[in-house]
């Protein structure tokens, strides 16, 4: 059975054990996305780094929203703003959408910790999900590759100075572009 490729990011509240979900990007090998963006990450955790370079950039930075928030204005794309219980009906439900799924992200330790989190537990995780995730880290080393190479620039070029840094979905756009253009690298 082939998995569809999901590309993933997530924006949390440091690099601790006890770090809590900002935001959560992902995009579909063939352009579905799912943007969230919790309202119940630890704002005691949130430094003034965070607070300049992540809050800042979302959509309703915490205290902006008091009830959960659902837009599928295009029926490819899922927005959602809320707590991480409401967060997870709906990633489950763009979830769905997929048969079987693989799960790709760039630097995953604290991603696929903090995605499977979503569900308390790894063994919770929906079942169309594999179990194994992916970091294209690897992908980059195995093509020879230094993979502390700057991915916007990378998979856009010189293009990535205009976007926007540290958006969860933005960051999953790229891994994604930077997958495609590791996959046409012949060894």
């Amino acid at each position: 059975m082939s998995k569809t490729k999901i590309f993933f990011d997530t924006e949390f509240t440091g690099l601790h054990q006890g770090t809590t979900l900002i935001s959560l990007g992902a995009i579909s090998e063939c352009g579905k996305t799912f943007y969230a963006e919790f309202t119940d990450y630890a704002i005691t955790q949130v430094d003034d780094w965070l607070k300049e370079n992540v809050i800042a950039k979302l959509n309703h930075p915490k205290g902006d929203v008091s009830d959960c928030i659902v837009t599928e204005d295009r029926p490819n794309d899922m927005l959602v703003y809320g707590t991480t219980k409401e967060i997870k009906t709906y990633l489950e439900k763009w979830l769905s959408q997929f048969e079987a799924v693989e799960m790709w992200s760039d630097c995953l330790s604290y991603d696929w910790v903090l995605f499977s989190q979503i569900w308390e537990h790894a063994f919770n995780i929906p079942k169309n999900v594999y179990y194994i995730p992916f970091d294209i880290c690897t992908v980059f080393k195995m093509k020879a590759i230094d993979p502390d190479i700057s991915r916007e620039k990378f998979g856009c070029g010189e293009v990535y100075s205009e976007m926007p840094k540290h958006n969860a979905l933005w960051d999953a756009r790229v891994i994604k572009m930077c997958y495609e253009k590791l996959m046409d690298i012949r060894p």
